[in-house]
Order: C-alpha cells, then structure tokens, then sequence
C-alpha cells in the first residue's frame, strides 16, 4: 500500500478477497449493461463487416437454413414415419435454435482472446465484449426465424401460451451471459477449450432431441432432463408448437441454469482480474 503525500489518493495492491471479487464482477457487468448501447453498435458492425460486399449479407445464412430444413425435414419425416405437418415445424425450430446456442458457446471460448487488442488497449467492462457476441448471434437469429415463421404460417401451426417467451428468453439471455464470462475466462487461461467446447457441441447435437422428437425414446423421455439443452430448448420451442414444456421441464432448466450462474459467478469473480494477463 502507497499514499501519495499526507491525505492523498491510497494505492492498495492487496489481491482482492473474495467478496471483494464478487462485488468488482457484480460491477463489471452491471457497468456493461449500462454499455448496451455502444454493445450493440459493435455487435451490428460485426455483422456489416462479415458480409461487406455482399449482394445478401446475413441472409445467405437465412437461406441455408432454408435449404436445411428443407431436406432434412423430406429425409427424416420419412425415417421416423412422420407427417411433414408434425415434423417440419419442430425441426425448423429445433435448428434455428441450436444453432444460435451452439454458435454462442463456440464464440465464448475465444470471446476476450478475439478482443485482446481492444482489452489491452482501453479500460471498459469485460461483460461489455460478452454483450457484444451476444448482440450479434441475436441479430442473427432474428435473420433465421423467417424460416421458422414461414414454416409455421405454411403448416398453419397456431402458437400456444405466448407469455411463457418472456420467461424463456429472460432465462436464455441469462445462461448465454454466463456461459460468454465462464467459458470466455477459461478460454483465455486454457487454450485448449475451444477445441473441446467444438467437440462436445458435435456430441449434444446427435443426442438432444433436435433432429428427432423426444417421444421416440419413450420412457427414456425422463432422462433427457439431464441434458442442459434439452429444458432450454423446450421451453421456447413449445410455445410456439402450440405445445406445453410441463413443470418439470421448467424445473430442470431452472435448475440448470440457477447451477451455470453459480459456477460463472465463482469463475468470473475469482479470475477476472487476471483476463488481461492471460491474453
């Protein structure tokens, strides 16, 4: 400890303990909310720039989701001796979906190493470059439920308890945060997380109830709840099937996500002040 003359400002190099990291991550992110604004023109000019020069830009993707769907859906409504009417719109929804999560958590691996420079070079909250990957995969998302919405005005699929979306969403962005500040510390520190984040993405893909409904493994049905993915998926996928997720699918994602904030709050408190080290 250091004081500059009598009565000055007082430099205290004392590592901090470990309430005193909870409150420095609590105001890291309370400050990066403050920053959405300047969060979300970042995130939009991610998105200009990845497709600078494009006749399409992030519809390229829209139409590949399009032209996903479309043949799975032929392929797999015919596998499982399903209608197209039953198939299709779940499995629109089941890709559009994933694929924002599973983009989520392979970019918050590497989400403060892809912005060493800028940490490096200014001061801002480290939750503000989470905002930042979140923003854009959202921005993304919203370009790949047009496929969703023309599957469901095709099928004529009449959406359920709407309300429940805000629940859902509320619980997804929270999970989403945690998993950027968790995952983008110990991407920072390990550098061979990205690569296992990417393979146990491949693992969960084949068996969460994605491409396939989760009646087909009949009593088995009750240990998908183990699956982190599985409530999360289901509670925003089934208000708009017209469907009910049920109490213990909401148990379990509370569940689930009430153990992710846990483990990101003692991840990020404990090491957050080491990110600019490690990167």
């Amino acid at each position: 400890m250091t004081t500059s003359g009598s009565g000055g400002a007082v430099l205290d190099l004392a590592p901090l303990s470990f309430a005193g990291g909870l409150r420095a991550a609590g105001r890291d992110v309370r400050d990066g909310l403050r920053l959405l604004p300047l969060a979300f023109a970042l995130g939009w000019l991610d998105i200009r720039m990845r497709y600078r020069g494009s006749m399409l830009g992030p519809f390229w993707l829209t139409i590949s989701t399009a032209v996903m769907v479309a043949a799975l859906g032929f392929l797999y409504a015919t596998l499982f001796h399903m209608t197209l009417r039953d198939y299709l719109p779940f499995l629109s929804l089941s890709l559009v979906l994933w694929s924002f999560l599973s983009t989520v958590i392979s970019e918050s691996a590497g989400v403060f190493v892809q912005e060493s420079r800028l940490i490096q070079a200014s001061r801002m909250p480290f939750s503000v470059y989470a905002c930042r990957a979140l923003i854009r995969n959202a921005l993304i998302l919203l370009h790949n439920a047009a496929v969703v919405v023309v599957v469901l005005l095709i099928f004529r699929v009449v959406p359920g308890d709407l309300w429940l979306l805000v629940p859902a969403t509320a619980l997804w962005i929270v999970d989403c945060m945690a998993i950027m500040l968790c995952l983008g510390l110990l991407g920072a520190r390990f550098r061979d997380i990205p690569p296992i984040v990417a393979s146990l993405i491949q693992v969960f893909f084949f068996i969460t109830p994605i491409i396939w409904r989760p009646e087909l493994v009949g009593p088995m049905r009750r240990w998908l709840l183990l699956d982190p993915f599985y409530p999360l998926l289901s509670i925003m996928r089934t208000p708009l099937l017209g469907e009910s997720a049920g109490l213990m699918v909401w148990g379990a994602a509370l569940a689930h996500s009430a153990l992710l904030l846990i483990c990101a709050s003692l991840v990020f408190a404990r090491f957050r002040a080491r990110i600019a080290y490690w990167i």
